[in-house]
């Protein structure tokens, strides 16, 4: 063998050397496995706050109605409402407007809500805006046909809570 082509195989095995190191490298670098501690502090969660429902239509004795309610989520991430039930917890969760003070909302009922099983997101805050959400309830208020006429032409407001 002349030098010349001694010299050509040297440079091309030191070439072949220098690539399959480099392979091999790369192999190791990206399926080494590595172990370490991560640590995160979340803000505090913040309650939803449900604007009262409103019945779209008015009620009648042995009717139901329609609610619409919004919500208002100050997080910075979406909100999932399971279920929609009546507000106990502050009194009672249905109220008649003033000029309807004699009428016993007694006569009136809530069906809880699910949105069909979904529930429902409720947008995260963006910037200095709080996400919200209004959801309407399709027959979810109903009155009792044992209305008594205090009730005639009275406007509701329905107190609901979210559940998860």
């Amino acid at each position: 063998m002349n030098r010349s082509h001694l010299k050509r195989t040297g440079a091309l095995l030191i070439a072949i050397a220098i690539a399959a190191g480099l392979v091999a490298g790369a192999i190791a670098y990206w399926s080494a496995n590595g172990s370490g501690n991560a640590t995160t502090v979340l803000a505090d969660t913040q309650s939803l706050s449900l604007e009262p429902g409103i019945p779209t239509a008015q009620l009648y004795p042995g009717g139901d109605a329609s609610v619409a309610i919004v919500a208002t989520n100050p997080n910075p991430y979406f909100v999932s409402i399971g279920s929609l039930v009546l507000d106990n917890g502050g009194g009672e969760p249905f109220v008649a407007d003033t000029a309807h003070s004699g009428c016993d909302v007694s006569v009136l009922s809530f069906v809880t809500q699910d949105n069909g099983g979904e529930g429902w997101q409720v947008p995260p805050r963006a910037g200095a805006t709080d996400g919200t959400l209004t959801i309407d309830m399709p027959s979810a208020m109903a009155m009792s046909s044992a209305a008594a006429n205090a009730c005639q032409g009275a406007t509701f407001t329905v107190h609901l809570q979210a559940k998860p």
